[in-house]
């Protein structure tokens, strides 16, 4: 496999590197039963996932100041990195793709609205730390998901083109991200439908990494010239 030059993989990080939608959903029912909140997961993927805490204080909490709002959605963080830390899995898939960029010299980034510290639960859990040049924490910057900015600003750390990069996301609000950025994007199903991902802008879906045609797709997205990527399989 070689890459163009400014060929890139930028990854959202939950549900997108591991399957961590129902522990979340599991932290916010527990955080927001007091204030008469209940989420299914359909409502979940509707109103929460990929959302900035900060948005989701606001509409869920809104009569508490900001502050007390985001000492609300800190504590439903805690109980997410509780109940993670024994209950983190790869999508299928990921490690041989990982394997792959890196044997290419392929860069990658790692681009979330999580907090630093799930960000680093889920990174170290998996053991992935290492395979990524740069994470971008949307709170770091003056604008998270849905906004380009996270994606954008990925790009600007790795070097890379947008035209020449694939992102990978499981949220509405992850895809409008990385497409506002001109960053071609594969939906993974963890918790959204296929209908659902193309419909928010996703060139595909998959389940995994491991699919042939998401495989495909990366290797003409940056212009693979040696043998099919399946073969690392």
């Amino acid at each position: 496999m070689k890459p163009v030059p400014g060929a890139a993989l930028l990854f959202d990080i939950d549900g997108t590197l591991a399957d961590t939608d129902p522990l979340h959903l599991e932290a916010f029912n527990r955080t927001f039963a007091p204030y008469g909140h209940v989420f299914d997961k359909a409502r979940f993927s509707r109103e929460l996932q990929g959302l900035a805490n900060v948005a989701i204080a606001a509409r869920f909490v809104p009569h508490l100041s900001t502050a007390d709002g985001m000492a609300v959605l800190d504590g439903k963080e805690a109980m997410f990195r509780e109940l993670a830390r024994t209950a983190i899995h790869a999508v299928p898939g990921l490690f041989a793709l990982l394997d792959l960029a890196d044997a290419a010299g392929l860069p990658m980034a790692a681009v979330t609205n999580a907090p630093r510290a799930n960000a680093d639960l889920i990174l170290d859990g998996l053991g992935i730390r290492h395979r990524f040049k740069t994470v971008v924490i949307g709170a770091d910057l003056p604008h998270g998901k849905p906004h380009p900015l996270p994606y954008l600003e990925g790009l600007r750390l790795l070097g890379a083109r947008a035209d020449v990069s694939v992102a990978f996301e499981d949220s509405r609000t992850g895809i409008a991200s990385a497409t506002a950025a001109g960053i071609a994007t594969i939906g993974i199903r963890t918790s959204l439908a296929h209908e659902d991902l193309v419909a928010a802008g996703a060139v595909m879906s998959a389940a995994g990494y491991d699919e042939s045609d998401l495989l495909e797709f990366i290797r003409g997205r940056v212009e693979v010239s040696t043998a099919p990527l399946e073969d690392a399989r």
